[in-house]
C-alpha cells in the first residue's frame, strides 16, 4: 500500500478518496469502530427514523468548494436548522433575535429595544453578547445580561463542566444576537443533510478499488513507533501514515492523557408521532442534559413513534467513553504541543483531524482541511 489511514471519519475518508481517485494510490484504512463515518455515522432505528448515533450533525457552510465536492457523493435534503431554548418554562427562539425579543418582553419594551438595536448596530446584522454587555446604553446592556444569564452561561458551564463564574468572557464574542427576525440557527449559504444519510455518503465516498478498509481493528495494536520510525505489523512502513486518531494514544500517553469533554447520549423511542415542535430544544438552566434532539424533524418520515436523544455532558475518561471536545485551555494546548513535537520528528506521519490536531472542526471545516492537506501532499 502507498498510504495507511487511521480513522474512517471525514478526515480520513476524504483523504482516501482523493488519493485513490486522483493519484491512483493504494490506500488502506484502519477503523477502530465497527462502522465507517466516524461521529457522523447514522442508521435507521426500530421506529423507522434515521438517527445520528453520535449526536446531531447538520451540514452548513459558506465554502462552495466543499459543498460541490460532497455533492459528488450524495443528493441533499435541504434542511435549515432551527433551535429553541427552554427558558423560564417556555421555548424561545435562538440565536436571540427580534423574534425572541417579542417572545420574552412585552410589546412596548420590545419596541424600544428593537429601535435601539437598529439605531446602534443596524438592521440585518449580528452583534455579540460581549459587545451588548459592554454597551453604554443601560437598556442594551441589560439585554446583553439577560441573554448571557438565561441562554448562554449556564449551558456553557454544563457543557464544559465548570462553574458559570469561570466561563471565559472571550467566548461571548462568538455568541450572536441578530438584529432581524431570522429564526434560523445558521446563516450559511449552503445548509442540508445527505438525503440518504451520512453513512450512505461515506459508503459512496469510499467505493473505490484502490481503497481497502479494516473495521473493528485497533491500529495502535499493529502500528508502532520505534526510533522515530513507523512500523506496521512488525515491518518498517515506507509509505505515508495519515493519522486521525488521538495523538497522545499514539505516543502511549507519555506526557499524560489529553483532556476532553465527553457526552452520555441517551436515546428514547416515544409512542407518539412527535415529541417536540423543533428538531433541537436547548436546556441551558435547570436540567442536567443540555439539549433534546428529535430526528424526525431532520429526516422526515411517516412513523407512529418518535426517537429523541438527550445529551448529558461528562468528563472524558480514557478508554471508558468517547472524546468529543478538546478542552480549550492553555495547559491542554501546551500538553498537546509536546506530542505534536514528537510527531514532527517522523517524516512519513501526517496529522489530520479533530483528535490528531486537538482542535474542534465543523464538518465543512474538516473536509476543507483534508482537501488542503491532500494538495500539500501531492
Amino acid at each position: 500500500m502507498d498510504y495507511l489511514i487511521i480513522g474512517a471519519g471525514f478526515a480520513g475518508s476524504v483523504m482516501a478518496e482523493r488519493l485513490a481517485s486522483r493519484c491512483d494510490k493504494k490506500v488502506h484504512i484502519i477503523e477502530k469502530r465497527p462502522h465507517i463515518g466516524g461521529n457522523c455515522y447514522d442508521e435507521v432505528d426500530s421506529s423507522g427514523v434515521l438517527v445520528h448515533r453520535y449526536g446531531p450533525h447538520l451540514f452548513h457552510t459558506e465554502n462552495r468548494v466543499v459543498y460541490e465536492y460532497l455533492s459528488g457523493f450524495t443528493q441533499w435534503h435541504n434542511y435549515r436548522h432551527k433551535v429553541v431554548a427552554h427558558v423560564d418554562g417556555r421555548n424561545i427562539a435562538i440565536p436571540f433575535s427580534f423574534t425572541t425579543l417579542y417572545q420574552v418582553f412585552d410589546d412596548v419594551k420590545a419596541d424600544v429595544l428593537k429601535a435601539k438595536l437598529i439605531e446602534r448596530y443596524g438592521e440585518g446584522n449580528k452583534v455579540s453578547v460581549l459587545e451588548l454587555r459592554e454597551a453604554e446604553d443601560e437598556e442594551l446592556k441589560a439585554l446583553g445580561e439577560y441573554v448571557y444569564e438565561k441562554i448562554f452561561v449556564h449551558y456553557t458551564a454544563k457543557q464544559w463542566g465548570i462553574p458559570a463564574s469561570e466561563v471565559n468572557p472571550a467566548v461571548l464574542a462568538r455568541v450572536p444576537v441578530l438584529t432581524s427576525y431570522d429564526t434560523h440557527y445558521f446563516q450559511d449559504t449552503y445548509q442540508a443533510v445527505p438525503q440518504s444519510g451520512y453513512t450512505r455518503l461515506f459508503e459512496t465516498l469510499l467505493d473505490h478499488p484502490n481503497i481497502s478498509i479494516a473495521l473493528g481493528e485497533d491500529a495502535l495494536e499493529t502500528l508502532k513507533i520505534i526510533d522515530k520510525q513507523l512500523y506496521y505489523k512488525g515491518e518498517r512502513f515506507e509509505g505515508t501514515v495519515i493519522f486521525t486518531g488521538m495523538l497522545d494514544a499514539l505516543f502511549d500517553h507519555c506526557y499524560g492523557v489529553l483532556p476532553y469533554r465527553s457526552l452520555d447520549l441517551r436515546f428514547e423511542v416515544c409512542d407518539q408521532e412527535y415529541y417536540q415542535d423543533n428538531a433541537v430544544v436547548n436546556y441551558p438552566n435547570e436540567h442536567e442534559y443540555t439539549r433534546i434532539t428529535e430526528f424526525k424533524h431532520i429526516h422526515p418520515v411517516k412513523s407512529p413513534q418518535a426517537t429523541i436523544l438527550k445529551e448529558y455532558p461528562q468528563n472524558y475518561i480514557n478508554g471508558k467513553n468517547i472524546p468529543y471536545y478538546p478542552m480549550p485551555t492553555e495547559d491542554s494546548k501546551e500538553q498537546y504541543e509536546r506530542y505534536a513535537a514528537l510527531a514532527q520528528e517522523i517524516d512519513n506521519l501526517v496529522l489530520l483531524g479533530r483528535l490528531a490536531e486537538y482542535r474542534y472542526y465543523d464538518m465543512d471545516d474538516i473536509v476543507a482541511r483534508a482537501l488542503d492537506v491532500f494538495e500539500e501532499l501531492t
